[in-house]
C-alpha cells in the first residue's frame, strides 16, 4: 500500500441521500485475505459485512447512502462509490491487490475509475519521493489535478460520482501539500546526528541506537494492525537474508499501543520476523518517532555506521532501488 495516505485519510465523504431501491454486490476474490469483506465509512465505521458464501463468492444486497467507501478484505482497502440500483460485481486477486480489481455490471465504469485511480495515485506517489524543489512540486500537484479533471470531464459518469470524486482529488492534493511539506522539514534531518532510542525488545532487554554503531541501520517504523507494514514484511525477509553477514543492521519499531505489547510479541514469535524487533516506548509520542514527524506507517529511516541520517524517508524493501542503494553503500 502506500505512502502517500490517499485511502484512509485524504477524503472526505458526503452522502448524497436516500434511495428506496437495494445496492447488489458480490465479489470473486482470489487468495482471499479471510472469509469476510467490510464496507467502511472513510471514519473506519463498519456499515457493512459481507460474509463468503459455500461458492466461494461474497454476495449481498442492502440499502446504503450514496457515497465513497472503504472495502477492506482484512488486510486491504481501496475506495469505492457505492448508490442503491447498482449492480455492481468485483473480480480481483489479493496477492495482486490494486492492480488486479476489476468491477463490472451498473456501477462499473465509476469504480473501474477509481481502481485505476488508485494506479495513477503510485505513480505520483513516485514522482513526489524525487522532488525537493517547491516549483516542481506545484507542477506536479497542477498535472495530477488537470489529469483527472480530462477523466471525469469526458463524461458517462452518474452525477454524484462526479461531485465525490472531485472533492476526493481536491482532498487528495491537500495531502500531498501536507505530504511535500513534511518531506522539506525531513530533509533538514538528514546529514545530522539521528536521534536516539532505547527500546524493549522481544526478550525484554533495551537495545539503543548507539550499540549498532558501526554498522548501517535500516529501521521500519510498523504495526501490527498496518496493512501495508504486514504487507513489506515478505520482501524485508529476502533482504535481511541477503545482507545477513554484511556490515548493516535490520531495525523494526513497533508503535503498537501498550496494551497491544502482548499481540506485537506473539506476532512476531508466531510469523518469525528477522532483524531486531522493537517496541517503542510510547508509540507514537516516543520521542524517537516524533523527531523523525512519523504520522504515517511504513516509515524507513536509514542511518548510517556513524549514526549520521543518511535518509530519514528511505525507499521500502519492496523497492528493488533499495537493494541498489544498499550494494553501492556496502561496496
Amino acid at each position: 500500500m502506500k505512502k502517500i495516505v490517499f485511502i484512509l485519510c485524504a477524503f472526505v465523504m458526503t452522502f448524497m441521500g436516500f434511495a428506496q431501491d437495494k445496492l447488489n454486490f458480490q465479489a470473486e476474490i482470489a487468495n482471499r485475505n479471510g472469509d469476510m469483506i467490510y464496507i467502511k465509512t472513510p471514519g473506519n465505521k463498519i456499515v457493512k459485512e459481507i460474509k463468503v458464501n459455500d461458492k466461494g463468492v461474497f454476495v449481498s444486497s442492502f440499502s446504503i447512502d450514496t457515497g465513497l467507501y472503504l472495502l477492506f478484505d482484512g488486510s486491504e482497502y481501496t475506495i469505492v462509490f457505492l448508490k442503491n440500483g447498482f449492480d455492481l460485481s468485483l473480480k480481483m486477486d489479493a496477492k495482486k491487490f490494486d492492480e488486479s480489481i476489476v468491477y463490472s455490471g451498473k456501477g462499473e465504469k465509476e469504480n473501474n475509475y477509481l481502481a485505476q485511480k488508485s494506479l495513477i495515485n503510485e505513480n505520483y506517489e513516485s514522482k513526489m519521493s524525487e522532488i525537493k524543489d517547491e516549483n516542481a512540486f506545484a507542477d506536479l500537484i497542477a498535472s495530477f489535478k488537470n489529469e483527472f479533471k480530462v477523466k471525469l470531464d469526458a463524461g458517462g459518469y452518474d452525477a454524484d460520482f462526479v461531485k465525490e470524486a472531485n472533492k476526493l482529488v481536491e482532498s487528495e492534493s491537500k495531502n500531498m501539500q501536507s505530504q511535500f511539506a513534511e518531506v522539506l522539514k525531513l530533509s533538514k534531518i538528514k546529514g545530522t546526528v539521528s536521534p536516539s532510542f532505547n527500546y524493549e525488545n522481544v526478550a525484554g532487554e533495551k537495545v539503543k541506537l548507539e550499540d549498532l554503531r558501526g554498522k548501517y541501520v535500516y529501521i521500519d517504523v510498523w504495526a501490527t494492525w498496518c496493512g501495508p507494514c504486514r504487507g513489506e514484511i515478505p520482501s524485508l525477509a529476502r533482504i535481511e537474508e541477503k545482507y545477513h553477514d554484511k556490515k548493516i543492521a535490520f531495525v523494526s519499531i513497533s508503535v503498537d499501543e501498550d496494551k497491544d505489547h502482548e499481540k506485537w510479541k506473539k506476532f512476531v514469535t508466531d510469523k518469525k520476523l528477522g532483524g531486531i524487533q522493537l517496541f517503542a516506548d510510547k508509540n507514537w509520542y516516543s520521542s524517537f518517532i516524533t523527531a523523525f514527524g512519523i504520522n504515517s506507517i511504513p516509515r524507513f529511516i536509514l542511518i548510517d555506521p556513524q549514526g549520521v541520517v543518511l535518509s530519514a524517508d528511505e525507499l521500502r524493501p519492496s523497492d528493488l532501488r533499495l537493494q541498489v542503494k544498499l550494494d553501492g553503500l556496502l561496496k
